[in-house]
């Protein structure tokens, strides 16, 4: 019989998280595959995804073990995968998975990060993190917090990442116990969890906080600042106070409502509101400019060629405005490495084989 997943004295390191984005896919597949369908111990996966997803049915195909997407109040058993759902964050809380629509981190729901935190919170030396490929940053914090409480950490080998962005992130910020490739981090988890995990430690506040928030449990702007000290910065979501956060070398940022950003992630997203102004900009700056033709037009017709001259000029500024922001949108994405998510979206919410 398949043994549910407790909090309990005395447990092996059964709890493996894992965190990718693009270029995860693949080396996930690999792993799953090359798992010993025995493995006493559950998996949780969350990877960046659209809003539709066939992620649980694609990583079924390859893996030893039966992949499901998670449930929440479901109590996760070994030799299981739970895969993270579309549009909520995945939680670990008591002896059961949680599905919270919470406040977005690093531009992602459902986070790598919070799936971790919670994980470290709930579970501490039990568990097992593991980043994948992929851009930003998401996964470091989680990851961190998986060390300070007990836990360990595992890393894909950068050189032979897809989008290496997430295991360097990981690699700079946090102690790391190993750093494999995915043949390598099949074989060495398999080992791992047979092993006994060291005595539960006390759980930092600060972990128990954010896992808190994320699950919906906590709004409170005195929470805020025990996580860190108000910034000068706007969150580029809800556009409320920012504040700063240091986490060991790491330095993150989290407004009121939960919203919760790597220092690339801001820049990201910034990027991001700065592209839709200056979309907005552009397309203004066209309508008005057709506007003002029409207007002239009319005038010319009417015998009016002195004003019709004025309003040609006003159309030739306004288009020139237009032309502008064009350029200027597609100069942003000459220097611009952030890797989106749009080819493994495609492949988590397309069934090729259907």
């Amino acid at each position: 019989m398949q043994q549910e997943v407790r909090a309990r004295a005395g447990a092996m390191r059964d709890i493996v998280v894992v965190g990718a984005s693009s270029g995860g896919l693949e080396v996930l597949q690999l792993i799953l595959s090359r798992l010993p369908a025995d493995l006493p111990a559950c998996l949780f996966v969350v990877i960046h995804i659209g809003e539709t997803s066939i992620l649980a049915r694609v990583l079924g195909r390859d893996s030893v073990l039966p992949v499901q997407e998670a449930r929440s109040g479901e109590v996760p058993r070994h030799g299981h995968v739970y895969v993270g759902v579309p549009g909520k964050h995945l939680l670990l809380h008591g002896d059961h998975m949680m599905l919270r629509r919470g406040p977005r981190e690093n531009q992602a729901r459902p986070a790598v990060d919070v799936l971790f935190r919670s994980a470290a919170a709930t579970f501490g030396p039990r568990v097992i993190g593991v980043v994948l490929s992929g851009s930003l940053a998401d996964g470091t914090a989680g990851l961190r917090a998986i060390k300070r409480c007990g836990g360990l950490a595992i890393v894909q080998d950068p050189r032979g990442a897809l989008v290496p962005n997430m295991p360097q992130s990981a690699l700079r910020h946090v102690d790391v116990d190993e750093v494999l490739t995915g043949p390598e981090i099949a074989a060495r988890l398999a080992m791992l969890v047979r092993l006994p995990a060291p005595p539960m430690p006390d759980i930092p506040l600060d972990i128990r906080l954010e896992a808190a928030i994320a699950a919906q449990e906590l709004a409170d702007m005195r929470a805020d600042d025990m996580l860190g000290k108000p910034s000068r910065f706007t969150c580029p979501e809800c556009h409320g106070a920012l504040w700063e956060i240091e986490d060991g070398s790491l330095v993150r940022y989290r407004c009121h409502v939960g919203h919760a950003y790597s220092s690339d992630a801001m820049l990201a997203s910034q990027s991001e509101e700065i592209d839709r102004l200056l979309g907005t900009l552009q397309r203004s700056h066209q309508e008005r400019a057709e506007m003002v033709r029409r207007m002239s037009a009319h005038e010319r017709s009417n015998g009016r060629a002195r004003l019709a001259d004025h309003l040609e000029r006003r159309a030739a500024d306004y288009a020139r405005d237009a032309e502008l922001m064009k350029k200027l949108l597609r100069s942003g994405t000459d220097d611009d490495e952030v890797v989106t998510n749009s080819g493994l979206r495609s492949a988590v919410e397309h069934d090729p084989g259907e």
